[in-house]
């Protein structure tokens, strides 16, 4: 099985303005995200929610110098909000549940490169 990151953009100002139904809303569609992966034979090995992009910190190499700076590296309003890795043998299939989180933003499936590995 090769295995793959869900990544999901969101916008966080938008995700703070939602209210607690609302939000519970949206955890209980990635509830049933996880169980059909578990019905469809694909295992969930990891994944998380990410704290704001507010709260990142952007690191760059600038003539030779380390370079640290307060927030993400675009102003985008869609930045990663979480992601989860996958194993499985059917990308297909994933690609078809990873729907059930496609509604406010698209979701990237991308396969984990492995070098030098049979």
């Amino acid at each position: 099985m090769d295995e793959y990151l869900v990544l999901l953009p969101d916008d966080a100002e938008a995700w703070e303005r939602l209210s607690d139904s609302e939000r519970e809303a949206v955890y209980e569609q990635h509830r049933e995200f996880a169980r059909r992966l578990r019905e469809g034979g694909h295992v969930l090995s990891g994944g998380a929610e990410l704290d704001p992009p507010r709260t990142a910190r952007t690191v760059r190499q600038v003539a030779g110098r380390t370079v640290i700076s307060a927030g993400p590296p675009t102003d985008a309003a869609e930045q990663l909000s979480g992601f989860y890795q996958v194993e499985t043998g059917d990308p297909d299939g994933l690609a078809e549940i990873c729907g059930l989180l496609a509604s406010g933003a698209p979701v990237e499936v991308r396969r984990i490169a492995r070098h030098g590995t049979g």
